[in-house]
């Protein structure tokens, strides 16, 4: 009987932060060892169902590097990175839009529908809602940096009660386009200022934002994130995240959060309790 109580009394410790988030958009970046390990990916699947089913709605956005250049290697296309962003020929740019629209996305909406989620894949180039131009062609190929998002095609898909992942592929004002190979980080921060989401959610290899002694940094103000890239304890790949989370939080989202996508059910733990497992920052 203790043992029931005590589920009881998880469920009602979760009860205000359902209310608080109810009806409103949460923005998950999904990403690294959360993406890759099979008990992992039904984890994510069921937290993200969990959301859904309590009334929250997830929109997902997904990376999928480490595959591209797996199949890159495999295919001998060669392939590089400048300043930790891969240069996009033509040729990666198929494989790009092959593993991230044909194959990541629809393995994460075939694993939400097989959960009980009502799931459906889209990238950028679907209805055009999102749009790019190239980042430095020169220099970069088909990297893009996105001009605008049409909101009104994820509303739409919100308000038939779906639950959108999104691949981060642009199309372009060019017609006949192969489109842009976006920064996932980047493209999910840009998809919840367009969307008014209450969150924003990065799911990393990483506890969080760590201090020199590799302790957890919980909360973070935007002057704090700047000063410890200013002294180098935020470096190397954290720098683009933590970029998306100030470009979001400036852009209307409430709070933006980085938590390791390593531990099980970990959105919910930071969404639903008050201790959290992450970094938040905020205005």
């Amino acid at each position: 009987m203790q043992k029931k109580i005590e589920t009881v009394k998880t469920l009602l410790d979760a009860l205000p932060f359902i209310k608080k988030f109810n009806n409103e958009i949460i923005v998950v970046k999904y990403g690294g060892s959360a993406q890759t390990s099979p008990q992992l990916k039904e984890k994510f699947a069921q937290d993200i169902l969990l959301l859904y089913l309590v009334g929250l709605k997830p929109v997902i956005v997904h990376g999928g590097g480490k595959r591209i250049t797996e199949l890159l290697d495999k295919l001998d296309i060669d392939t590089k990175f400048i300043d930790g962003q891969r240069v996009t020929s033509k040729d990666v740019m198929r494989v790009v839009e092959m593993v991230l629209s044909g194959e990541i996305n629809k393995e994460i909406v075939s694993l939400l529908n097989d959960f009980g989620a009502k799931a459906i894949g889209i990238s950028g180039k679907d209805a055009h809602f999102m749009k790019a131009k190239a980042k430095d062609f020169s220099k970069f190929g088909l990297t893009g940096t996105i001009e605008s998002i049409n909101p009104t095609v994820i509303n739409n898909l919100i308000a038939e009660k779906f639950v959108p992942v999104i691949a981060p592929i642009a199309s372009s004002k060019e017609m006949s386009h192969p489109g842009f190979n976006i920064n996932a980080d980047l493209a999910a921060s840009e998809i919840a200022k367009a969307l008014g989401a209450q969150k924003i959610i990065f799911l990393t290899d990483t506890p969080g934002v760590l201090d020199n002694n590799k302790n957890l940094l919980s909360t973070l103000t935007s002057n704090d994130v700047n000063d410890l890239k200013d002294n180098g304890t935020i470096s190397g790949g954290m720098v683009p995240k933590v970029d998306a989370c100030l470009s979001a939080i400036y852009g209307g989202v409430d709070k933006a959060h980085i938590i390791d996508g390593r531990v099980e059910h970990a959105l919910l733990l930071e969404l639903l309790t008050s201790d959290g497992v992450g970094t938040e920052i905020i205005r």
